[in-house]
């Protein structure tokens, strides 16, 4: 009898097995287009260096976030100021295949940037993303605890432990900003 039940279900439960995965599949594709949707727009904050040589100093940023078509991912462009410099800012990351996101912060590490080696978004509400540039290796974690902020945080592997070195903090504005002051 139980040979002949397990006979019976087996088939049906192999035959299932697929579209439950193609199904989670799905899920985590649209999960990830809709978190990639929710950075589209007007970005200020400011941040912090929270360790190493330039610990202390603060800067104010102004990104704008949008979404490739035809690739689920999505690209900041923009600058971060201190004082009187602007350092221009962009990174761009699309899914790859079952590597997870791959992409570039700034001009990758065949430039001045950092290569994005792979990634993921973990919920509805944070990406997690792996930085390398030569010996460098770090992770940088974008969170939206609502959708009008972004908090951002770059960490670098130093022995076999994450320190965080910059810390952001950025609020969703419109385009009827006035100067340099944001509208709430």
């Amino acid at each position: 009898m139980k040979r002949l039940l397990l006979s019976a279900v087996l088939p049906a439960v192999a035959m299932a097995l697929p579209s439950v995965a193609h199904a989670d599949t799905v899920k985590g594709a649209e999960r990830d287009k809709k978190f990639f949707k929710t950075v589209e727009g007007e970005w200020v904050g400011p941040g912090e260096i929270v360790a190493g040589k330039y610990k202390g100093t603060k800067f104010t940023c102004n990104f704008t976030g949008s979404t490739p078509d035809g690739t689920v991912g999505m690209s900041l462009d923009g600058g971060c100021r201190v004082g009187v410099f602007t350092q221009k800012m962009s990174a761009t990351i699309e899914q790859k295949g079952r590597s997870g996101y791959r992409g570039k912060f700034l001009d990758g590490s065949e430039g001045k940037g950092l290569d994005i080696i792979s990634g993921s978004v973990v919920d509805g509400r944070k990406v997690i993303l792996s930085l390398n540039r030569n010996q460098l290796n770090g992770v940088m974690q974008a969170r939206m605890p609502d959708d009008n902020l972004m908090h951002v945080t770059v960490s670098v592997r130093v022995d076999k432990q994450l320190v965080p070195v910059i810390g952001m903090k950025l609020s969703r504005v419109d385009g009827t900003a006035v100067g340099a002051i944001a509208k709430n």
